[in-house]
Formats: structure tokens, sequence, C-alpha cells
């Protein structure tokens, strides 16, 4: 479930960041497309996630609901508070990396399937992803 709210505080970032921009007349720096790129990101992991777990009609609603409920609660919050809205995404990061950690080890311990092992689903061609530039 976490996967299908990861790009909402970025898309409510980029969403009130371009408005605030705008309003001032002035440039953002480029972090409303570091946002949106984060964004879209996310949606990829959301959708190559789908197409391993094929979730069911109910499953798709939940996902659904959950979004709707978290995109307006993180927008009332980075209205009232920026900053907060900012430190609750680093615990969600936090979350994640503590989550994929311990599915690990589960892989390695032999309690979880190993979905890596499996051929990539074909969502995920539409990465464009480049080689590391050599230094």
């Amino acid at each position: 479930m976490p996967e299908t709210v990861a790009a909402v505080p970025r898309m409510v970032g980029a969403m009130l960041t371009h408005l605030r921009a705008l309003r001032r007349m002035e440039d953002d720096g480029g972090w409303i497309r570091t946002l949106m790129e984060e964004t879209e990101n996310e949606r990829l992991h959301l959708m190559t996630f789908i197409e391993i777990a094929r979730s069911s009609l109910l499953e798709r609603w939940l996902i659904i609901t959950v979004q709707w409920v978290f995109w307006i609660a993180f927008f009332l919050l980075y209205l009232v508070s920026r900053r907060t809205a900012h430190r609750v995404v680093g615990y969600f990061e936090e979350e994640a990396v503590l989550s994929y950690t311990l599915y690990l080890q589960e892989i390695d311990e032999g309690r979880a399937v190993n979905v890596a092992a499996l051929p990539s689903p074909g969502i995920i061609g539409n990465w464009r992803m480049t080689p590391p530039c050599a230094t």
C-alpha cells in the first residue's frame, strides 16, 4: 500500500511550488521538474507492482480511496507547514528502507518469493534508464 501513495507528496509539492512561482512571478530553480520526475518514477513503481501482483478490483478501489484520503490530508498539511510535510516524507522514506530490508531478509531466508528472479514486466521498458556517466 505505501507504493500507491508514494507519488502524492511530490505531486502536491510540485503543484503548490508551481502555483507559488506563478504568484511571485519567479523561477523555481528547477524544483518543479525534479518533483514531477520523482512523481513519474513512483508511478512506474506502482505500475510495475500492479503488473506483478495482479491486484483485484477491490484492491484497486482501496488504492484509489487511500490515494484520495492521503492527497487531501497531505495537501492540507503542506499548506499549514511545508517543513512538517517534508519531515513526514522523510519518515515514509525511512519506513520504505526498513520494509524493503525486511523483505530482502525474508527472501534470503526462503519465506518470500524472489520476484526479481521472474521475467521483468513490460512496464519497466518505460523507465528510459540511461547508463551512468563514466568518470
